[in-house]
């Protein structure tokens, strides 16, 4: 099975997530809000002026926090609130002003606050014992050990519950500690069918460097002054930065092959890892390859299993890991960006991006020239793939290439012939994401329609020039998040009536930490080293939502890992804090659940969801028989003695799952089940039903679901009425919402005609 890569290594992976802007479960973002408070107007029935404050804040919130007192400085305090609360607030008596918290430098990476995480919210997911002893297990590429991210300042002892070691090997000696408590390396499926890797090689040291930004980016440990060549300068950390590391090693230099990963998995499972992030993946026709086994098994343990959806977008039908009892996550972007100013020579400008320092070429209108003008070979003349361009025609210019293979390796070719700066044009598939590079010459990404614009006056223009301005790293870009074009999409290929991917996290253009093996290009020849590295795509989203899921284990160590997809998906946001929709950037136009599933991950609304839709094994099992899956194939994935019962009537629609999908067959009517379960308080929610089309009904009976105490289950059906005569290949989407007041539980409804 190969894996899932988008950066320049020779893999096929994805990338991590990016965390900052907090959504609560109606839509509304939550900030910081510094209350300005008259205390000369405080009523006689208040002792004291921190019980009239939190007098006030009650009056709009009986869930907002006080984070400060204040008492010198001014008379107040500091909360958070949605911006609806804070314009309530501002009408209460004694209130001189609510004014929105201001940032004045940057001290982090993008991730953690762009997913509310930083430390205003620290309170929802404490530095407890019990967080230190959640296991990320990861699988990938190795690990660098040297790396500040696996520091293990501070950290008490191996938790008890760990079982698991590290293996040795050259250059990996005794190098684990009390942050990296296991490193293993699986090759025996790789030499067998590749031969005998290099000695060098053959332990779990990364030399690729995709498994150390993966496995940092779940648990990296704080590290300040992070960045890469002094773009996304800040504070490094993982989403779980107290868990511990586990690092299993199963991806070599050509592929990952199947056995390999399941002999980590196996060995993950029996070292007691809680929590299993693989960012790998190939197209399955079945819950039969050996991810999806392993993770039914793992499941089994009460391991939460995320995967990366891979990055095969923006075709539909292209996911992997598809199975119900994997979390899979596809990609979107972050709010961070790193400009690069391209200016022709007819005086037109337009913006790409670019990791490369800056004032790396000359202030000045530089030769342009196209490389399917400057090329010897008629088939690739546009890719600058090694060997098709012709030195006397590039040197001293800046090149631009087309999109299609190694990015970075194109930089290599433009250099090597002679080339001072390259231009790299999206193609349409890529639409205006730009995805950045660490190039080994000044380089620019841009999108396709500025690309279009850009070839036309290259390949027109008599005397063709540009400059290259890199702009360095902005942050509060908006919109975000986007989903990203090279994201995965659903329907489903297996079973069209189970909504995948199940939510998207940030994987554009993430920094992580990064091996001392190769250089940020990941090409032979870059002899740079770098200690974080920037690179795209779901292998960087799925280890985001496995951090996140520790988080949420270590704070209700009692569920499932049903329960913990079900809190973040359930809570993730599919609007921005306008209500407008969230943006695909292939076509800027809203994107629907088939690209981002439930939508983008929420983990501070996640804490506390309300409700939860719980599976158990032999829910899975059910499903299962439902698929028709025969007792043979169900011992062969579940590992056990189970069989259908001939007398009961299966159906994928009770799969109690978070979200629906309704593949219309022919019938007019659908009807579906669902139980939740109530983690919360007592309260009555009630539903509300959206549809975009009248060509689709939904109903839900009961349209009220009445709780009294914690773990109480509700069941209710769901009607699917439709139009059976749309076309083939039609789609609607809507969503089905449970709300109590404070709690929203929203599950998205995806509807294809077949």
């Amino acid at each position: 099975m190969s894996p899932s890569f988008l950066s320049s290594t020779t893999f096929f992976f994805t990338i991590i997530l990016y965390l900052g802007l907090f959504h609560v479960s109606n839509g509304a973002q939550q900030g910081t809000y510094i209350v300005h408070m008259a205390k000369s107007q405080m009523p006689l029935s208040f002792d004291h002026h921190s019980l009239w404050y939190d007098s006030s804040l009650r009056s709009v919130s009986e869930s907002a926090e006080m984070l400060y007192t204040y008492n010198n400085a001014i008379h107040g305090f500091a909360t958070r609130l949605t911006p609806e609360e804070a314009d309530s607030l501002m009408t209460q008596p004694g209130v001189i002003l609510v004014q929105p918290e201001q940032r004045y430098q940057l001290h982090t990476t993008r991730t953690p606050l762009f997913l509310g995480l930083d430390g205003h919210n620290a309170g929802l997911f404490p530095e407890t014992a019990t967080s230190s002893d959640i296991v990320i297990g990861v699988l990938d590429t190795g690990v660098w050990p040297e790396s500040k991210s696996f520091s293990d300042e501070g950290y008490g002892p191996i938790p008890s519950t760990w079982k698991g070691g590290c293996d040795s090997g050259t250059n990996f000696t005794s190098l684990c500690n009390r942050k990296l408590v296991g490193a293993r390396f699986f090759v025996q499926g790789y030499e067998a069918e590749y031969g005998v890797v290099n000695e060098e090689s053959r332990s779990p040291i990364d030399d690729e460097g995709h498994g150390t930004h993966t496995a940092s980016t779940a648990a990296g440990s704080v590290v300040e002054g992070a960045n890469l060549l002094g773009f996304a300068n800040g504070t490094a950390r993982g989403m779980a930065p107290r868990a511990r590391v586990a690092v299993y090693k199963v991806c070599w230099k050509i592929e990952c092959v199947s056995s390999d990963i399941l002999a980590g998995m196996d060995k993950a499972i029996e070292d007691n890892v809680n929590v299993l992030s693989l960012s790998i993946g190939g197209i399955s026709t079945s819950y039969k390859d050996e991810i999806a086994i392993g993770a039914f098994a793992a499941m089994e343990r009460g391991i939460f299993v995320s995967c990366s959806a891979g990055n095969d977008g923006p075709y539909p039908y292209t996911l992997s890991n598809l199975a119900p009892w994997i979390t899979t996550v596809g990609a979107g972007t972050i709010d961070r960006d790193f400009p690069a100013l391209v200016t022709l020579g007819n005086g037109k400008s337009y913006t790409g991006a670019s990791l490369f320092e800056k004032d790396a070429l000359p202030p000045k209108m530089l030769p342009f020239i196209y490389a399917g003008n400057a090329s010897n070979n008629a088939t690739y003349d546009i890719f600058c793939f090694p060997g098709t361009l012709i030195p006397e025609k590039v040197k001293g210019k800046i090149v631009m290439c087309e999109r299609g293979g190694i990015r970075a390796a194109k930089g290599e070719v433009v250099k090597a012939a002679g080339g001072i700066g390259m231009i790299l044009a999206n193609p349409p598939s890529r639409g205006e994401e730009l995805a950045v590079d660490a190039h080994v010459l000044p380089t620019t990404n841009v999108g396709h329609k500025a690309g279009e614009i850009i070839r036309s006056y290259v390949m027109t223009d008599p005397n063709p020039t540009a400059s290259i301005v890199i702009q360095g790293t902005v942050v509060n870009v908006k919109p975000s998040p986007v989903l990203a074009a090279f994201s995965s999409r659903g329907p489903n290929h297996i079973t069209p009536n189970i909504l995948k991917p199940d939510l998207i996290a940030p994987g554009v253009n993430i920094l992580a930490a990064w091996t001392g093996a190769v250089g940020p290009s990941g090409l032979a020849s870059d002899t740079s080293r770098a200690e974080f590295n920037i690179i795209s795509g779901t292998s960087m989203s799925c280890p985001h939502v496995s951090g996140l899921a520790a988080l949420l284990k270590s704070v209700h160590p009692d569920w499932s890992p049903a329960a913990i997809r079900s809190a973040l998906m359930t809570t993730a946001y599919n609007t921005y804090k306008d209500g407008t929709p969230i943006l695909d950037v292939l076509t800027l136009k809203p994107s629907t659940p088939f690209g981002h599933g439930a939508g983008h991950v929420s983990p501070a609304t996640a804490v506390s969801p309300g409700l939860i839709y719980d599976l158990t094994t032999v829910d899975y099992i059910g499903f299962l028989c439902a698929m028709n899956y025969n007792s043979s194939l169900i011992k062969i994935i579940s590992r056990g003695n189970y069989a259908c019962d001939a007398s009961k009537t299966y159906t994928v629609a009770d799969l109690n799952y978070p979200s629906f999908a309704v593949n219309v067959n022919g019938s007019d009517t659908y009807k579906y089940t669902r139980t939740v379960t109530n983690v919360g308080g007592a309260g009555s929610y009630s539903v509300k039903v959206t549809s975009e089309t009248t060509a689709v009904k939904i109903s839900v009976e009961p349209a009220v679901l009445n709780f009294e105490e914690v773990n109480e289950k509700k069941s209710y059906a769901v009607t699917f009425t439709v139009d059976s005569s749309k076309p083939s290949g039609s789609n609607s989407f809507g969503s089905i919402e449970w709300s109590d007041g404070k709690n929203m539980v929203a599950s998205p409804v995806a509807i294809s005609w077949t």
